[in-house]
C-alpha cells in the first residue's frame, strides 16, 4: 500500500507541476481540462472494482477509484482559482457530456459479440467471453449513472462553496477555500455515488461500511492535496520554476 501511495504522490506532484506550468506560460486551462477528465473518466472505470485498504493498520473498503477522484476537486479548485467560477462550470459541463459519450461506447462494446479467441484460455466458449466483458463493462454503465449523478451535483456545488469562500475571506488563506470546499463536497459525493451505485447489490451494512471506507479515504487525500495547491500557486507566480519554459509561446522574429 506505500508503494501506491507513494506513486500517487508522485504523479500528483506531476500533474500539478504540469498544470500550474502551462496555466503560468499559456493563461488557459485546457490542460486542466484534459486531465480532469481523464481522471474522472478512469474514475468511472475503476470504481467497479472494491478494494481493501490499509491506512495507519485502519482497515477500509472502498472503490479503487477513491486514488483518483480526489484530485478532481483540486483541479476544480485550481481552475476556479485562476480563472474564476464560471469556467469551473464549463469545464465541470464539458467533462459530463464526454461522460455521456464514453456510456455509449461501453455499449457499444457490450453489444459487440465476443470473438471465439479473445480473452484467456477458457474464451473458446463465446458465450462465457462475452459473459467476462458483461461482468467487467456492464456494471460500469450503473456506475457511470451514479457517477453523473453525483458529480454534476458535487463537483458544481464544489465550485461555488470554493468561490464564496475566495470572497469570504478575500483571496487570503487558500487552505480554507481548499478544505472546507473539499470536505462537505467529498462527504456529499460518498453518499450520493454508493448509494446510487451499489444500493440493492449489496446488503445494508455493507453499503454503510463502503460510504465511511470511501469518506474517509477521500477525506485524507482530499486534505493532504492542500499542499499541491501551494504548489501550484507557486509554480504559477513564478516563485517554481521546475519545468522552464517548456510551453511558452516562440516570438516571432
Amino acid at each position: 500500500m506505500w508503494l501506491v501511495f507513494l506513486i500517487w504522490i508522485v504523479v500528483i506532484f506531476v500533474s500539478t507541476v504540469f498544470i500550474s506550468q502551462y496555466i503560468k506560460m499559456q493563461n488557459r486551462e485546457d490542460v486542466a481540462i484534459a486531465l480532469f477528465v481523464l481522471f474522472i473518466t478512469m474514475s468511472q472505470i475503476l470504481a467497479s472494482k472494491i478494494g481493501d485498504f490499509t491506512v495507519f493498520n485502519y482497515q477500509i473498503t472502498a472503490p479503487v477509484a477513491v486514488l483518483i477522484f480526489p484530485f478532481t476537486f483540486q483541479i476544480t479548485d485550481m481552475v476556479n482559482e485562476n480563472f474564476g467560477q464560471k469556467a469551473t462550470h464549463r469545464m465541470i459541463f464539458i467533462a459530463f457530456i464526454t461522460q455521456i459519450f464514453m456510456a455509449i461506447f461501453i455499449w457499444f462494446s457490450i453489444e459487440v459479440p465476443a470473438a471465439p479467441f479473445w480473452g484467456f484460455d477458457w474464451a473458446s466458449d463465446p458465450i462465457e467471453a462475452q459473459q467476462f466483458w458483461l461482468n467487467f463493462f456492464g456494471s460500469t454503465i450503473r456506475i457511470t449513472i451514479a457517477s453523473w449523478i453525483s458529480f454534476i451535483i458535487t463537483e458544481n456545488l464544489d465550485a461555488i462553496l470554493f468561490a464564496k469562500l475566495k470572497k469570504w475571506t478575500k483571496g487570503k488563506n487558500l487552505w480554507i477555500r481548499n478544505v472546507f470546499s473539499d470536505i462537505p463536497t467529498l462527504a456529499l459525493d460518498s453518499v450520493l455515488f454508493i448509494s446510487i451505485a451499489f444500493g440493492g447489490e449489496f446488503p445494508l451494512d455493507v453499503i454503510l461500511i463502503m460510504i465511511w471506507g470511501q469518506l474517509l479515504t477521500k477525506w485524507f487525500f482530499g486534505v493532504i492535496d492542500t499542499p499541491f495547491m501551494y504548489l501550484s500557486r507557486g509554480v504559477i507566480n513564478g516563485k517554481i520554476n521546475l519545468l522552464g519554459n517548456l510551453f511558452s509561446k516562440k516570438e516571432d522574429h
